[in-house]
Formats: structure tokens, C-alpha cells, sequence
């Protein structure tokens, strides 16, 4: 996604002159959302307060936005007080975004780039990790997640990102669940997620077919181990999920996947969505340092 529903325009308590409506910028700008680049704005400044309140966003700290749009979710996190590192692809939306950042002199600073491609690090600079909040395009939403999953606390502090319901609940799942898979597992492995709220596709301009939801993460509570590995082993067994791990496995571990699954606690008959987050850390790691 990007930005999307309920127009208001944002007032300034510093007696600046109020910001235009965001359907007046979107008017003003030809700002149509474009289906190409997953984008559905968000314009209900309600809501996207209520997503800063939920990153626990505070004046002086700094936040990486991906996909600002025509700066709906971007006022709010202004307005919070915090430096925004924004994200653009759409060359479009930049002089939107350049007027809003005249509105808040020395708070918001906008990279024209794809965000696949972009260097978080690099944008926070100094200020890393930050949070990262983000109504994200949906097209690219889970790849994006999976790069700041493996790029760890190290770049985010929390993220506060909204999603299309179903990745969500992939996301969140658990095992035994028809939505649990490989995104499931990385993202609980990797993080801590857990959903803000959920918001009906009205709520966005264009509407999406489905509904949407915000899903905030904290780091993990321990060190999730080699992600890479993890994402070997996750792709294989998902990759046939009605498959038992004998079968699925066989081409990753070879030789070495019995004691692998004996070292997880899992029997070569099961099939991938019968093991925990916690077994496939344990085969992540055993594929790593097989002679542990």
C-alpha cells in the first residue's frame, strides 16, 4: 500500500498556517494512486495518528517511512514531533512531500528511491536504529519485511507496519494453522509481532478488495541465529507443506537430516506446519554447524 481514506487537513499549534486537505494535495498534485505501485492512501489523519501513538513515536526520534504518498501517515508522525526519513518511488508525490517538509522546517527529508533497493543504515546514519513505520505498498510488503527482518535490531528499534489482513495473519500464525508458513516463521523468529488494529477497505482511497491491518514488531527476546540458513530451511519445507519432512528436507540436509529432526524434537513423518518456530531455529542451526 501507501496512504488512504478519511480527508482532514492538519493544523499547526505553532500558529503556522494549516496544511491544505490531503484531497485537496492529492487534486493539486494529480496524485491518482497508481495500481502498478501497490498504492492505496491512507487519508484519515485519525488513523494515522493512531498509528504513531502505536510506534510510540516522541519528538527528536527518527522514523523511517516507506511509500509517504501524498504525506498522510507522514503529517502524523510530523506532528509527533519526530524526524522522517521518507522513501518515495513515485517522482510524482515529491513536490507534495517538499511542501510538507516546508511545513516542518528541518523535520522531514524525502530519498527518491525503490525501497528494495535503498540502504536503511545509510539513511539513519548516526540515528539507527530508528523505527520504521510504513503503510506499506502492497506489492512489495512481505519482501520488505523479510530484508528488515534479517537486517535486525541493528536498523529498527520497533516497526509499526500495515499490511493487506492476510499477511497479517500469515505473519502471525501458528502452527497447526492453514495460514502458518515460512513468513510466519521468520517474522517470529526475527522479531516479536503482534496486530495494532485492523481497518476495513473503505478506510482507503482507492478502497482494496481486502481489509488491511497494522502489525507492530519488537526485536526478539534472544538472538534468532542464522536467518539465512532459516530461510533455506523454511523455503524447503513449505515449499511442499503437504510433503513429510523426510521429503521436503532431503534435498537441504542430505545424509544429515535424521539427527537434524532428532535434535529439533521432530519426526521425519511430520509435515512442515506441525513444527514450532523453536524446531525450525533448532534445524536452521544444525544446517549451519551440522557437527554441533
Amino acid at each position: 500500500m501507501t496512504d488512504a481514506s478519511d480527508d482532514s487537513s492538519a493544523g499547526d499549534a505553532r500558529g503556522a498556517p494549516a496544511l491544505p486537505a490531503l484531497r485537496e494535495t492529492i487534486e493539486q498534485y494529480g496524485l491518482g494512486a497508481k495500481k502498478s505501485l501497490g498504492q492505496h492512501f491512507l487519508l484519515d489523519l485519525n488513523i494515522t495518528r493512531k498509528i504513531a501513538r502505536l510506534a510510540a513515536v516522541e519528538a527528536g526520534e527518527t522514523v523511517l517511512e516507506i511509500g509517504p504518498g501524498p504525506g498522510g501517515l507522514t503529517r502524523a508522525l510530523l506532528d509527533a514531533g519526530a524526524r522522517v526519513s521518507a522513501v518515495e518511488r513515485d517522482r510524482r508525490c515529491l513536490e507534495a512531500l517538499a511542501e510538507l517538509g516546508r511545513h516542518y522546517p528541518g523535520q522531514l527529508v524525502v530519498t527518491e528511491a525503490d525501497a528494495l533497493r535503498v540502504d536503511e543504515t545509510a539513511l539513519a546514519g548516526a540515528a539507527v536504529p530508528v523505527k520504521i513505520v510504513a503503510n506499506l505498498p502492497y506489492n512489495i510488503s512481505t519482501e520488505l519485511l523479510l530484508k528488515w527482518l534479517k537486517a535486525g535490531p541493528a536498523l529498527w528499534s520497533v516497526m509499526a507496519l500495515m499490511f493487506q489482513k492476510e499477511v497479517a495473519d500469515r505473519i502471525l500464525a501458528g502452527p497447526g494453522s492453514r495460514t502458518y508458513g515460512r513468513l510466519s516463521v521468520m517474522a517470529q523468529a526475527a522479531s516479536r509481532p503482534s496486530r495494532g488494529f485492523d481497518l476495513p477497505a473503505r478506510a482507503f482511497t482507492p478502497p482494496p478488495k481486502v481489509a488491511s491491518s497494522v502489525v507492530l514488531f519488537h526485536p526478539p527476546r534472544e538472538d534468532p541465529g542464522a536467518l539465512g540458513a532459516l530461510e533455506t530451511v523454511t523455503q524447503a519445507a513449505f515449499s511442499q507443506r503437504r510433503k513429510m519432512l523426510r521429503s521436503s528436507l532431503k534435498g537441504v540436509f542430505g545424509a544429515a537430516l535424521g539427527p537434524a529432526l532428532d535434535k529439533a524434537g521432530a519426526r521425519e513423518t511430520q509435515r512442515a506446519e506441525e513444527l514450532s518456530v523453536a524446531q525450525f531455529r533448532s534445524l536452521a542451526r544444525a544446517l549451519t554447524s551440522p557437527a554441533a
